[in-house]
C-alpha cells in the first residue's frame, strides 16, 4: 500500500479525494453526484477511480448493506506534508535549508511574511529548548 504524493495523482483522483475529505466519508454515488452534476463523467469511471485510490492506499471502505462507504486514510494535512517532503527531496536533495534559502533570497516576500517566518523559527527554537 504505497501512497504516492497528492501531486502525482491524476486530476480525477485528486478531485475524488478532495470530495471525500469534504464529506468525511462518501459512497461512489455521492462522489459522482458532487463531482459530475451534469453527468459528464460516468458513475463507473468514479467507481474505478475510487477503487484505484483504495488499492493505492488513499481510501478504505466499509460495507453498509450492498453499498460501500469510503473514507480517506489520512488527512489533508498529512497528504500535504507528504507532498512537501517529496518536493523538497526531488528539487533540493532533501535539504529544507536550501529550499528556504531559495525562497528568501529569490522570493518576493513582504515584511509581514518575513516576520511570520522569523516567528516560526523562534517557536521552533523554544520547542527544542524544553
Amino acid at each position: 500500500m504505497s501512497r504516492q504524493p497528492m501531486d502525482r495523482l491524476g486530476k480525477l483522483q485528486r478531485a475524488v479525494v478532495e470530495a471525500v475529505w469534504e464529506m468525511g466519508e462518501a459512497t461512489v454515488r455521492q462522489v459522482w453526484e458532487r463531482l459530475c452534476p451534469e453527468k459528464e463523467v460516468s458513475y463507473t469511471t468514479i467507481l474505478a477511480a475510487m477503487q484505484r485510490l483504495e488499492k493505492s492506499g488513499w481510501l478504505r471502505h466499509r460495507a453498509e448493506g450492498k453499498t460501500n462507504v469510503y473514507r480517506p486514510t489520512r488527512t489533508r494535512e498529512q497528504a500535504g506534508l507528504s507532498s512537501v517532503r517529496a518536493f523538497v527531496q526531488g528539487m533540493f536533495g532533501g535539504s529544507a535549508l536550501l529550499m528556504f534559502r531559495h525562497l528568501v533570497e529569490e522570493g518576493d516576500l513582504s515584511d509581514k511574511e518575513l516576520q511570520e517566518l522569523q516567528r516560526l523559527i523562534e517557536e521552533k527554537r523554544k520547542g527544542r529548548q524544553r
